[in-house]
Formats: structure tokens, sequence, C-alpha cells
């Protein structure tokens, strides 16, 4: 399913679904403040970055309750970051399949039952706003359910059935909010889990370790197949926007800028997806040299794309999940932003240097509109990003001679 479907079925039928199950949970008796839940499931179904994002309160969950079994309710094409990361065995992944309307449907039925079998104890729904996974919490049978409420802002109804709410703020970056979910499970204040958060750099994740077999088959695969590559520096690019094409900064710019990056005697190869194939062709067509590289659909998986990374001295990219799966290796990342706010979803990387121009009408991508912007498909925001000046950061990044060296391609 597109992305404007699944609006229009959690706006549509959402809303009355939510008001349907609020006559029969409103007045709930629910498990006191201080009970210490043995199974919790965790609601995440948006992109891939936000699981990245999430890391720390899978962390603070474990720390918070030992021996608690985490369990995860995540659309399928997720699935693979969230085995990446390692915070919860397999095993305890539940998935959606959105590709069709019917999968859909199926899929969710499925995910129900399962959920009902494992009588999790409590369920935080880290969705902002979606009335598909309010639904899904109350659904699941657990007696304690977490989730971003509205309180006395205008926000999208999500019925009454929550009975941990959260207070969303939209001044606090997402990975604190994930945190603040965490903490409102035993939580006595109102609203829920009043805390002082940690600063921000203490919410980095971990780095992903790679065998050293994985390593040399990924060096000898590369080198083998782009021999003009091995002896220069190789800088990736991610042009595309994904499934939100108001990220993405103007193809002309990226083009531009490979180009600029050749003649300072640097490789250049574009990554994304298969279908992203077109934008790759355009970016060197433009250039019109062996050093631009295709490198879409190049990986097979996220795993194999973090892998990759290693063999990269800098990754420019627009606002999505290659942001969020850097931060995990040493690659130093430069990301552009302007739908969306770094404060709210920038890298957990402290070394990561972030592009934001902030103007008049950026961010507008937000929780409150489902992340529809009402922009007319003129992204000033990204336009305004001139690529002199990514050029100049890139070069500094690139000639600083404290920067991590990558791994040689052989």
């Amino acid at each position: 399913m597109n992305i404007e479907l699944q609006r229009s079925i959690d706006r549509i039928f959402g809303k009355w679904i939510c008001r349907f199950l609020s006559v029969f949970y409103r007045g709930e008796r629910t498990l006191p403040s201080g009970h210490v839940p043995k199974r919790i499931l965790i609601i995440l179904m948006s992109e891939m970055g936000s699981l990245v994002l999430a890391h720390p309160m899978f962390s603070r969950l474990k720390e918070k309750y030992p021996g608690v079994s985490l369990h995860a309710l995540l659309f399928e094409k997720n699935r693979e970051c969230l085995e990446v990361l390692d915070v919860l065995p397999p095993e305890n992944i539940l998935t959606i399949n959105d590709k069709s309307l019917g999968q859909f449907a199926k899929s969710c039925l499925l995910a129900l039952f399962g959920m009902r079998k494992q009588r999790f104890d409590a369920v935080i729904d880290c969705e902002l706003f979606a009335r598909v996974s309010s639904i899904f919490s109350v659904l699941s049978g657990a007696p304690l359910r977490v989730g971003f409420h509205p309180h006395t802002q205008e926000g999208l109804y999500r019925g009454e059935f929550i009975n941990r709410p959260v207070l969303y703020n939209p001044y606090h970056h997402i990975s604190q909010q994930f945190l603040t979910l965490a903490e409102a499970i035993d939580s006595p204040t109102e609203p829920k889990a009043k805390r002082r958060m940690k600063a921000q750099g203490d919410l980095a994740v971990p780095a992903i370790s790679f065998g050293q077999d994985e390593m040399e088959r990924m060096g000898r695969r590369v080198a083998g197949d782009f021999p003009e590559i091995p002896g220069k520096d190789l800088v990736l690019i991610y042009p595309s926007g994904g499934i939100l094409p108001i990220r993405a900064w103007p193809l002309e710019n990226y083009c531009r800028l490979a180009g600029d990056l050749i003649a300072e005697g640097y490789a250049v190869g574009v990554i994304g997806l298969a279908e992203d194939g077109p934008l790759a062709a355009r970016i060197i067509s433009c250039c019109g040299e062996e050093a631009c590289i295709d490198l879409t659909g190049y990986t097979k998986s996220i795993r194999e794309l973090m892998i990759l990374f290693h063999f990269a001295s800098l990754l420019i990219t627009n606002d999505g999940g290659p942001v969020h799966f850097a931060s995990m290796t040493p690659i130093p990342t430069l990301a552009l932003f302007g739908p969306e706010s770094p404060a709210l979803y920038g890298s957990l990387d402290p070394e990561a240097i972030n592009c934001f121009l902030g103007i008049s009408c950026s961010p507008c991508l937000t929780a409150y509109n489902h992340r529809n912007s009402p922009c007319d498909g003129d992204n000033t925001c990204l336009k305004e990003i001139r690529p002199e000046g990514i050029l100049e950061r890139a070069l500094e990044i690139l000639r600083s001679e404290g920067r991590v060296r990558p791994a040689p391609l052989a």
C-alpha cells in the first residue's frame, strides 16, 4: 500500500474504531503504578530509522526491568533493521505485511492472534498519533497501555483507552520521547513520566561489529566490480527521499556535488534501493566519469550496507534510514534536513553534521499532520542549501588529519 492509502484508512476508519473501543475500555480497571511487567510489547511500525533511534529505550527497559521479555510489532519490511540492532530475540518479533490491502488485513489478524497468545503485561505504542497502532495496543490484551496523548493540545483522536498517556513534546528529540514512554509504565505523575532527561550525547547507539570474513568479502567484491575505485577515497551519496520525496535535496545539486568531488580526486558511489537506479544513472551521466559508480541495489541487506560504510570516507545523505544506519559504523555523516528537523530526528552519532536552514515553514512534517506536508512540492528549505557549501563542509571532513580512515578495498 502507498502511504496515502494508509493515511486515508487511518483517518476514515481508525477514528470510528477508536471511538467504538473506547466505550468498552474507558472505565476499565488497570494495574497500579509500580507494577513490574514481565512481558512488554513495543509497537513501532514507522520507518527503519526510528528503530535505531529507539535503541536507548530498549536498553532502558532491560535496565529497569531485569529479566523482562521484550517483543515488538512492526512492518515486515523493517524487520531486518531490528534484527541488526539485536535488542530482542528474532522469535519475539511480530510483523505486518503492508504490500497490499489484502495482505495487510490478513497479517493484522495473525498479529492480533499472536499478541493475545503472548499475554503481555504492558504495551508501548511508539507511533506519533497513528490510530492503527493505538488500536493494536488495546486489542493486544495488555492491561497497561502506554502511548502518546495530546492532553490539552488539539491533537489527533486516538481513543480513551491509553491508560498511561504521555504528553507528546515536539521540542524534544524523538529518542528522548521514546525514553519517556519507557518511564511511564510505573510513573505516578500526571501527565506521566515527568523526568529529567539524559544529555543528548549520552544516547549514542553502540557500534555494530562485523566478522573479518564479511569485511574481506565486501572489500574484494567492491574492488573487483569497480577496479577504478581502489586507491581513491570513496564518498557515498544517498539522493532518494524514500517514501517522502519532499525530503530529497534537488537531484541537480547532487549531480554538481558529485562532479566537484571527482574533480578534487575522490570517487563517488550512489547508494539506495534498486528502484533508485534512475537517480544514480542521472548523476553518473552528468559526471561523465568512471569514478562515479552506481551502488543502488548493490547491497542486498541493511547489514551489507553497513559493511560497505566501513570502506567509505564520507556519507552525504538526505534525511532517512542511511543517516541512522551510519551512526552504528565509523563513517562520518553529512545529513541534509528541511521538511524535518535534526533537533527531533537527527542522528545519535555526536560527530554527525546536520545541515538545516530553519526557514519560516520548516519543519513541516509533524506528528500532527501524519507527516503529510502542506508544501506544494517546492521544498525551498532544501533548495537553498547550496552545493558549494556542502562541498566545502565535505572537504573539511575528508581532509581532516584526525579522521578515521576507512578499511582498504582489496
